[in-house]
């Protein structure tokens, strides 16, 4: 269904446009990790833990949309490798980086960051900061629209 607004704005080719540089994104970052020697998912997780904060699997699991067993089995290998480590306390066991774990992450990630900051270097000369804002925007009204519609009907 194509749907036009006032404005001769097609909604779904708009829509196409997004998702198909979304998975542009998402698939640049699986050949990097690929290239790498990185799973997809000890990837993420080295993503969810670069910030230095102590973050919960269920926090990763919801915030980066991957399988809580998947979270588990990827932190049991992590660990095994010395790269991470559990945090004591709380019902939510935390993981954070260890030093060994940062190491890796800066090695890891050092061109990964560069091809990231000369990217948006690049977009920010012709485009505002703000599209991040509104393509976060974005993102949260399509879930809940989402959430509303299509998450809501029973399974066929």
């Amino acid at each position: 269904m194509t749907t036009i607004n006032d404005q001769g704005i097609c909604y779904h080719d708009i829509m196409w446009r997004i998702t198909n540089a979304c998975n542009k994104m998402d698939g640049a970052y699986y050949f990097c990790g690929k290239k790498l020697g990185i799973k997809e998912n000890t990837l993420t997780i080295i993503y969810a833990l670069e910030d230095g904060q102590p973050h919960s699997q269920k926090q990763i699991s919801e915030e980066w949309l991957i399988p809580k067993t998947t979270i588990n089995t990827t932190v049991k290998e992590m660990m095994q490798e010395g790269l991470i480590t559990f945090l004591p306390g709380g019902k939510e066991k935390a993981i954070m980086l260890t030093e060994q774990g940062r190491q890796y992450v800066r090695s890891v990630l050092r061109d990964i960051n560069r091809a990231e900051q000369q990217a948006l270097a690049r977009t920010l000369q012709r485009y505002p900061a703000e599209f991040v804002d509104a393509f976060e925007f974005l993102s949260n009204a399509l879930c809940e629209e989402l959430a509303h519609t299509v998450l809501q009907q029973p399974a066929e």
